[in-house]
């Protein structure tokens, strides 16, 4: 008997790494119109950002089926393993749900499904938790009970390269969008209690790099010995100045990087940059 670790596709963490870290991942679709594709399947982060530059309509997320869940539970169920499935931010998407629909399809008792109350960056670092865990030897009640609790100091916070794709999506006016181009602001974002909020405002890059950091000083820093990530939209040079910036300001370095994929990336487009990283315990 083993322990199964599930997570969507929101978790960026592409196929191939799953597959060698023994992990399931169940991906959502992204559809541009009429195409439909199996975001990280059919259709990579890189791609997804090809395709959003060039299409003049914003492409939309959907939730997988209980069905792509039901049929790992099955596998697992004939195994006897036991299973944690993390998904998304039930506040985000039905992918939650969807799970916990098929986990009473199933009717096996060695199934839970953790809301991570994230996405993407977060969702990632809790998911490489989890795997650390599971390779300690926890048991099946001691994961549950660690990942359910230290989800609540998972922490991120990323700059937004261009306002272009929140007015698209209806999240700020053109003549807001307008107006904050022409003066340089920068949005930061942050996920809080499963929602993508604005933390602040900046006016120019290297104010919105310093804001970042108080923020993060605000929530306590960095807690070091737990999973951190940098990442980008985009392109990998969206990094380029962050990077080092972040690494000087806590004394990183060799930064694990990450591409934030669709569900985040329709919203903030490309260019944008950020971090997340585990608040030390209070």
């Amino acid at each position: 008997m083993s322990i199964r670790i599930i997570t969507d596709s929101t978790s960026d963490i592409p196929q191939n790494q799953a597959k060698e870290r023994n992990l399931t991942i169940v991906p959502l679709c992204v559809r541009f119109g009429d195409e439909e594709f199996k975001d990280g399947v059919t259709l990579s982060s890189e791609d997804f950002y090809k395709r959003l530059e060039a299409s003049k309509i914003l492409p939309v997320t959907s939730q997988p089926s209980p069905d792509e869940f039901l049929n790992h539970f099955e596998e697992a169920k004939a195994a006897n393993d036991e299973v944690i499935v993390i998904t998304l931010s039930s506040t985000l998407s039905g992918t939650y749900q969807s799970a916990m629909l098929a986990k009473s399809m199933c009717e096996y008792d060695k199934i839970h499904v953790i809301d991570s109350e994230t996405v993407t960056l977060s969702l990632k670092i809790l998911i490489d938790y989890a795997v650390k865990l599971r390779n300690e030897g926890l048991s099946f009640e001691e994961l549950i009970s660690e990942l359910e609790t230290s989800k609540k100091r998972i922490k991120l916070f990323a700059v937004v390269g261009t306002l272009e794709y929140l007015k698209k999506g209806g999240r700020l006016s053109s003549t807001a969008a307008i107006a904050g181009t022409l003066l340089g602001i920068k949005p930061i974002v942050k996920v809080e209690d499963g929602s993508v909020l604005m933390a602040a405002k900046a006016r120019g890059t290297n104010s919105a790099f310093n804001k970042i950091s108080s923020l993060i000083e605000e929530n306590g820093g960095i807690d070091m010995s737990m999973p951190y990530t940098l990442g980008y939209s985009g392109s990998p040079e969206s990094l380029d100045a962050f990077k080092p910036f972040i690494e000087k300001a806590f004394n990183l370095s060799n930064s694990p990087i990450s591409i934030i994929g669709s569900t985040v990336g329709v919203h903030a487009g490309p260019g944008a940059c950020g971090i997340a990283y585990f608040a030390p315990n209070k």
